[in-house]
């Protein structure tokens, strides 16, 4: 007599159901999955950790909640949402990996991300790099002297910090200030010639925010506030955030 194994497909808790139905077309219809494959030829992430974006739709479709929420896929997923754009269905996959993830103690979440996140809560510019204000405007103010002392043309190069009333607010992904600074010129450039009233900020300046990738709510709209409030304490109309 042969022996035959047999796999339990368990259900998806009710509790991550329903949120998943929520974040789904047609109320969380699952079946409306094609499995055309649409979302794996656009995805960076395909193949890492044996998983892809319809891989993993299929394992919600099937109840497999253990390894939908214990794969470290989720954490290779770039939230870029070439999936949806793809999906002739619109299923919303990022929204259920993000849901994947906030199944995740904190603790064993990526030490990176969460470390990234923890400094821009701990930072008033939100860097992610953990700098600071004053070496930010320092090395701001040092690059735009040594560019106007070599570059001729550029005489006259500005890039304000805490200017009242500047119609453009501009945050800076920190990681350029601390490890590539002269990677902010062009756009300072850029800025001057077509003569946009712009301004940094002391405050919230950092563009980057990690709390959103570590699937943190409440940390993610604390620096977004933070960044939102600089904004309106100087009275800018427009904020340009480059991530």
């Amino acid at each position: 007599m042969n022996e035959t194994s047999t796999t339990l497909i368990q259900p998806l808790e009710p509790m991550f159901l329903k949120k998943a139905a929520s974040l789904l077309p047609e109320g969380g219809n699952l079946n409306l999955c094609l499995t055309c494959g649409a979302c794996v030829a656009g995805c960076p992430a395909s193949g890492l950790e044996d998983m892809d974006p319809r891989k993993f739709l299929r394992l919600a479709l099937f109840g497999q909640y253990e390894e939908l929420t214990t794969t470290p896929w989720v954490w290779q997923c770039t939230m870029c949402r070439r999936c949806v754009y793809a999906c002739p269905m619109h299923v919303d996959i990022p929204s259920l990996v993000y849901l994947c993830r906030q199944t995740w103690s904190r603790e064993t979440r990526p030490k990176g991300i969460l470390g990234s996140c923890e400094q821009a809560l701990n930072t008033p510019g939100n860097s992610a790099m953990g700098a600071s204000s004053d070496d930010f405007a320092f090395v701001v103010q040092d690059v735009v002297e040594e560019v106007r002392e070599n570059q001729p043309g550029q005489e006259n190069l500005e890039a304000p910090m805490d200017k009242q009333g500047a119609y453009y607010f501009l945050n800076q992904n920190s990681r350029e200030p601390v490890t590539e600074p002269d990677e902010m010129v062009p756009l300072w450039k850029i800025l001057n010639m077509v003569g946009a009233d712009w301004t940094y900020s002391t405050k919230g300046w950092a563009a980057e925010n990690y709390c959103m990738f570590l699937a943190d709510d409440e940390a993610w709209e604390k620096v977004v506030r933070n960044k939102a409030k600089a904004v309106e304490d100087l009275g800018c109309k427009v904020w340009l955030n480059t991530e």
